[in-house]
């Protein structure tokens, strides 16, 4: 990376940053461009040099907060992957309080910006990230279980739609309940499908 472009990746940086301490302060709506470049100082011409509307930057920090989703989980990934290869059936279950409360924390400690996405999930591609999220340990689970083909679509949009649906209901409620307590609610209403192959 060249001297240019490394302090355009910088100011980007700082931009993402600005933005992010804001969406801790006040709902994405209220976020004027002002604010975030005298938040990271810089002018509008170089906000919009990197950006045509804060609904670029939301995006921009959403692929942000999500390179640091992996920080919340303890468990390795690639342990996980190769388990999904070959690990008994029981560990294949990934709806559990080991996966679900990193996913939670994560989401409660964004909750502004995660609120501004999921009112918006087709100008935001919420699905579509969810679904980048989930295909690395669904597809190949999924696959462990001997779930047809013509079916994993079906059990990906149950899962993915069902535990959005209850994230948005919690993030509409301001998080007020514990992160315990979600999880409970999506293993009650998110029972593992299939028995394996015989």
């Amino acid at each position: 990376m060249n001297k240019s472009e490394s302090k355009y990746f910088n100011t980007a940086i700082r931009m993402d940053k600005a933005f992010l301490s804001l969406l801790e302060k006040k709902d994405f709506e209220y976020i004027t461009i002002k604010e975030i470049c005298d938040l990271a100082g810089v002018n509008r011409s170089t906000f919009y040099l990197h950006y045509e509307t804060t609904r670029d930057l939301l995006m921009e920090a959403l692929e942000y907060i999500n390179s640091r989703f992996l920080g919340y989980f303890t468990t390795d990934a690639a342990a996980t992957i190769e388990k999904i290869k070959s690990g008994n059936l029981e560990e294949l279950i990934f709806i559990t309080p080991r996966y679900l409360i990193p996913y939670l924390e994560f989401i409660r400690d964004h909750k502004r910006m995660f609120t501004a996405a999921l009112a918006r999930p087709e100008e935001f591609h919420v699905n579509t990230s969810f679904q980048k999220m989930f295909k690395h340990l669904f597809n190949p689970t999924l696959e462990r279980f001997c779930i047809p083909e013509p079916e994993k679509s079906y059990i990906l949009s149950f899962y993915i739609n069902g535990i959005i649906g209850i994230v948005t209901e919690w993030l509409r409620k301001d998080c007020a309940e514990s992160v315990e307590a979600i999880t409970s609610l999506i293993i009650k209403y998110t029972l593992p499908t299939g028995n394996g192959c015989s």
